[in-house]
């Protein structure tokens, strides 16, 4: 009896001085959608009486008996900024707040890269980020593998200067630039994006219903940590980084490469590169800018001794700060630690190796030296679970805001579900299906990214799981209200977070622009339409192709990577030539040819097909 007193008591005190909360998206700053009826919500004791007063308009509601709350704000046009006035048993103010278009942009790693990550290459528009019509949600990464949950991690919104736009998605910001220069309608980016994830784990569990393989993982186990042996790197006991070390049995190293093309095969471990500098008088003491590519899989990095940057894995470029000081006159010392403990280690190629003091570049291409310092035994431990189950993301990153009011959505994810390519085409369907259900608006516009380029390029034809993922994106075009953004000549066969971010962004804005605000442009380029077979030959249609078919002369003076096959499906490269708005396709080498690929391949770096708008075709196969 005395522990239910206890209980009643408590829950008496806790209702008596609870007030009214709001979850994080809804604060001070936040955009909120025009032209449509406005939800805000939050908690406060149950029975609460909440007045909530934007302008000269007050609208009344009340908590319910677990203390939630919901009011509808009436439609307001696009402006701002404006007050809203929250009071119950607290008042709460939300100042600078603008009606405008909300968009969510969702998906795994290249949305989430900011423009930080790609600074280098985008200094103007950095420098000219000044515009607090356009605002950036961030939702930092949260996981439930079980329960939906009520609200978001802490964050805030941020309008765009050169410090905040550092933090935004680049693709997200391209993509509102482009549409607040058109409109002149403040833009909302709420960015829910955590690299490496599959798409089953943003689908909710009614989403997921028609996919009885993606059973929820709702275990809670976590599996024992991995005892960590004591390193045995000689270069840390030795001290190899230290300018008093005497380096002996050194071997001569060109970087950048990979060490499993300069006589260090099936290694893996740690390995330490070095090489010295000449620095003149006139630089000596002055801070630097070092430039190191992209490393497999982890570094240190050592000037004069002293470390100057490490990261753990082989995704961000290097760009590590030498600080005043550290330099001086003369012989300098570079030492690099690399880490790898599977497939290539090494410098990635066709990246930027420089050191920048003052005015002058320091090239660090070329001849290095290099020593093994540790070898890694085999290791054969079990899968880790999965981080990222079915629903795991929804739960935690979607499900607490599907109140809020959105103009559409924005999709760029599709690496993770790579390995198993041929689900893609009826996931992201499921996907759009289920936030357009759980955000109850039905026909919101959908727009997504198709994959880039990546990898090595194949000179013959051959299979590609990254073409069937992309054949799986064209697929899902059958989904009403939806827009697709061809990028395959926007990748980097190096890395799989490639940097030309802006034109994606404005791909992404034109798809908007059509689907969204109703402009009667072209916003694709051609799409694969029909074929028909002509004796030896396949005629091929194609749909979006603007005012005319064309060649990419920037790469070739006539179409290529277009294969063709006979019944045997042995496809070879097809001559292509422009009739129309069709183009044909044959082989002198295929007398009855039944198959048609375009661009299918993980890499099909030099596909030149686009229409007179500069939109290139996408990757497709006929059946």
């Amino acid at each position: 009896m005395k522990t239910k007193l206890t209980l009643a008591f408590i829950l008496i005190s806790f209702y008596s001085i609870s007030q009214i909360k709001l979850p994080s998206l809804v604060s001070s700053g936040m955009v909120l959608q025009r032209d449509q009826a406005t939800k805000l919500w939050g908690w406060a004791s149950p029975g609460e009486k909440i007045r909530i007063q934007i302008g000269t308009k007050i609208i009344r509601t009340q908590a319910d008996k677990q203390g939630n709350w919901l009011a509808q704000l009436p439609a307001y046009p696009a402006g701002g900024p404006h007050i809203i006035k929250l009071t119950g048993k607290n008042d709460i103010t939300l100042e600078d707040v603008l009606f405008g278009d909300v968009w969510l942009c969702a998906g795994q790693s290249n949305m989430v890269i900011n423009m930080e990550r790609v600074k280098e290459k985008y200094p103007s528009d950095i420098a000219t980020a000044n515009n607090r019509q356009i605002r950036n949600f961030f939702i930092p990464t949260a996981i439930s593998k079980v329960d939906v949950q009520t609200q978001l991690p802490a964050s805030t919104w941020l309008p765009v200067n050169p410090e905040n736009v550092l933090k935004m998605g680049a693709v997200s910001y391209f993509f509102a630039r482009d549409l607040f220069a058109k409109y002149q309608v403040p833009i909302g980016i709420i960015n829910s994006s955590v690299g490496g994830t599959p798409i089953e784990s943003w689908i909710s569990e009614a989403g997921l219903k028609e996919f009885p393989a993606f059973v929820k993982d709702t275990s809670k186990t976590i599996a024992p940590p991995i005892a960590k042996k004591k390193s045995a790197d000689r270069g840390l006991s030795e001290k190899w980084a230290d300018p008093s070390y005497q380096p002996k049995g050194w071997q001569r190293y060109a970087i950048p490469g990979f060490w499993e093309d300069q006589g260090l095969k099936d290694l893996n471990g740690v390995v330490w590169f070095r090489r010295e500098i000449e620095i003149p008088e006139a630089l000596a003491g002055m801070p630097a800018n070092l430039f190191l590519g992209r490393i497999v899989d982890a570094d240190q990095v050592f000037v004069n001794g002293e470390q100057v940057g490490n990261i753990t894995y082989q995704y961000p470029p290097r760009r590590y700060i030498v600080k005043s000081g550290l330099l001086k006159a003369g012989k300098n010392l570079l030492v690099i630690r690399v880490t790898n403990t599977a497939g290539k280690g090494g410098f990635v190629p066709d990246k930027r190796y420089e050191m920048i003091v003052g005015n002058q570049t320091f090239d660090l291409q070329g001849d290095w030296k290099y020593k093994v310092g540790e070898v890694f035994a085999p290791q054969f431990e079990p899968p880790a679970p999965n981080q990222f189950p079915p629903t795991a993301l929804y739960n935690a990153m979607i499900a607490p805001f599907t109140s809020y009011g959105l103009t559409g959505i924005v999709w760029y994810q599709g690496e993770s579900n790579a390995s198993k390519p041929e689900v893609y085409e009826y996931l992201l369907p499921a996907l759009a299906k289920d936030w357009r259900t759980q955000f109850k608006q039905s026909e919101i516009p959908f727009l997504y990214v198709q994959l880039p380029g990546f990898q090595d390029r194949n000179f013959l034809p051959s299979e590609s799981n990254w073409a069937i993922l992309r054949e799986g994106q064209l697929k899902s075009l059958s989904i009403p209200k939806s827009g697709m953004a061809v990028t395959i000549d926007l990748g980097e066969w190096n890395d799989i977070h490639p940097l030309t971010k802006k034109p994606i962004g404005e791909r992404l804005a034109l798809a908007a622009r059509k689907l969204a605000y109703g402009e009667n442009i072209v916003s694709s380029g051609p799409i694969y339409a029909s074929h028909q077979i002509e004796g030896k030959r396949i005629r091929i249609r194609f749909r979006e192709t603007g005012s005319g078919l064309a060649i990419n002369k920037q790469d070739e003076d006539e179409l290529t990577y277009f294969a063709i096959a006979g019944k045997d499906k042995k496809f070879v490269w097809a001559k292509v030539i422009i009739e129309g708005e069709s183009i044909i396709v044959w082989s002198d080498e295929v007398s009855e040819p039944m198959y048609v690929r375009y661009a299918w391949a993980d890499n099909p770096d030099g596909a030149n097909l686009i229409n007179r708008e500069g939109l290139p075709a996408s990757p497709f196969q006929t059946h």
